[in-house]
């Protein structure tokens, strides 16, 4: 199928990628970019799994600022339906529509009047095909592991053809192919028809340098030494055994903040102590590392 696109600057090329996202201050390595550069040109939506906190979801935002576009997300969960996430029709405005033409009309002039396009409520997917602003848009299909794997099969027809058939209708194609970023934490296996259908990426947890790299970007105030020691505490946490919840990224930045607000210049057993429920969201996992742990920890080369 042929949808006619204007693609953004950074379809250009895998550098143009890079360049438009570190504009964005979102730090990204080649692997990745690759994938969204490729995403671009072959009009392929992009599955992106990967750890909790880790940048997934910030990934399609700094697409769509990057690139000027509408961001247009889709918040899964578990009993996600085509109401919410495909149309729906606005049944107080039709039921008025047939009050006030039941005597002047046919049944089938007004079947035909509500069963029109001004009657219908577009939810996120029917949107992102409606394409209406100035660059294509970005849609996030976010979590897509939290919904049911009947939702699956709903988004098999837009990912594969990008359009939607609405049975009163008719097909309704996209205008222009969206961006598609869809994430997923893992928490169950998405099944193949999915992934037959996208390209595919996965963010794990950064190396201490991308880390300071990140808190830099994203923190630029932070004193440079202070950095290298909330990074260092931060991979060494995620390294102990027994976690239930590992810190991400977005942890590690809310930390960093927070420290920033508190006027810390240096990472201190006591005050680490007192913030450690910014990186650490299980009680279970907060009550075992007090303030002797995070002694041990601060301490190590």
């Amino acid at each position: 199928m042929t949808v006619p696109t204007d693609r953004p600057d950074f379809a250009r090329s895998v550098d143009a990628v890079l360049e438009a996202l570190s504009r964005e201050r979102y730090v990204i390595d080649r692997g990745l970019a690759t994938a969204v550069y490729l995403a671009v040109r072959l009009e392929k939506p992009l599955l992106i799994e990967g750890e909790p906190g880790c940048g997934k979801t910030e990934i399609a935002k700094a697409l769509a600022a990057a690139s000027g576009a509408e961001l247009i997300r889709l918040q899964c969960y578990e009993g996600l339906d085509a109401s919410a996430s495909l149309y729906e029709w606005d049944y107080p405005r039709q039921l008025l529509a047939i009050r006030l033409h039941e005597r002047d009309r046919t049944t089938a002039e007004v079947e035909t009047e509500i069963y029109s396009e001004r009657f219908l409520l577009r939810r996120p997917l029917l949107r992102a095909l409606d394409g209406a602003g100035p660059a294509r848009p970005v849609l996030l299909i976010d979590e897509l592991d939290r919904a049911d794997e009947e939702f699956e099969g709903l988004l098999l027809e837009v990912l594969s053809e990008f359009q939607v058939t609405v049975p009163e209708l008719g097909t309704i194609r996209a205008k222009r192919v969206p961006l598609v970023i869809l994430t997923s934490n893992r928490t169950r296996e998405l099944g193949d028809a999915i992934k037959r259908r996208c390209l595919y990426a996965y963010i794990g947890y950064p190396t201490p340098e991308k880390e300071v790299e990140i808190l830099r970007q994203r923190l630029p105030e932070l004193p440079a030494a202070l950095a290298g020691e909330i990074t260092r505490f931060v991979q060494r946490l995620r390294a102990e055994d027994g976690l239930a919840k590992r810190p991400g990224v977005a942890e590690t930045l809310d930390w960093a903040a927070a420290l920033l607000a508190l006027g810390e210049r240096s990472l201190r057993a006591p005050t680490v102590a007192e913030t450690l429920g910014l990186l650490l969201k299980d009680a279970r996992d907060l009550e075992g590392y007090r303030a002797g742990r995070v002694a041990e920890l601060l301490a190590l080369p």
